[in-house]
């Protein structure tokens, strides 16, 4: 019996070794800015708009592939690229240009677009996205890790992002709204 633990107790070091080497490295991998104040929005965000004694103003509005919102009154206004603050100050200007005398209006956004996650997954495919998430999170959701998943490393494309980053896998890896997860296939 002893040996048989012994072999368990040495395998369990041998997996565990290299995870711990790559956790200082997780650090390049920023908060999502779905969580801070620089949030911007992009296609497929949901906002809720409220123009305080105009109800007919307010309501909610998913920015369209094209980057816009339609608006009653105003019609279309860009909305991708912007922080909904900068949206909201937007939306008060364009109605302050001859619609209403002092709008006061908050925007704020009500459902992030979704993220992806491709690759060795059960379960491939377009996620909502929630405060908090993470990458083991994401593999969670996507009914977990073929058996032929690089278990070790990940690959993130954040948002509209051009290029790729690759991060060790790690269950503190932030995701963001609109960004591709892809999880490779482990070589031999």
């Amino acid at each position: 019996m002893k040996p048989i633990v012994t072999l368990g107790l040495g395998l369990a070091a041998m997996i565990a070794a290299p995870v711990m080497t790559m956790a200082p490295s997780i650090a390049q991998a920023q908060t999502p800015a779905a969580v801070t104040g620089s949030y911007r929005l992009g296609a497929g965000d949901k906002i809720r708009l409220i123009t305080y004694g105009e109800e007919s103003l307010s309501g909610d509005f998913e920015v369209s592939g094209a980057g816009t919102i339609a608006l009653p009154l105003i019609g279309e206004i860009k909305a991708m690229g912007l922080t909904p603050s900068e949206l909201q100050a937007s939306i008060s200007n364009a109605l302050r240009g001859g619609y209403l005398k002092d709008p006061r209006v908050s925007v704020e956004v009500s459902t992030y677009r979704p993220f992806y996650i491709l690759g060795e997954v059960n379960k491939p495919g377009e996620y909502p996205y929630a405060n908090g998430l993470t990458v083991m999170n994401a593999v969670a959701m996507a009914n977990g890790f073929t058996y032929r998943a690089n278990t070790r490393k990940v690959i993130v494309r954040h948002g509209e992002e051009a290029s790729d980053k690759e991060y060790p896998l790690n269950s503190s890896l932030p995701v963001a709204p609109g960004d591709t997860i892809r999880i490779k296939e482990r070589l031999f």
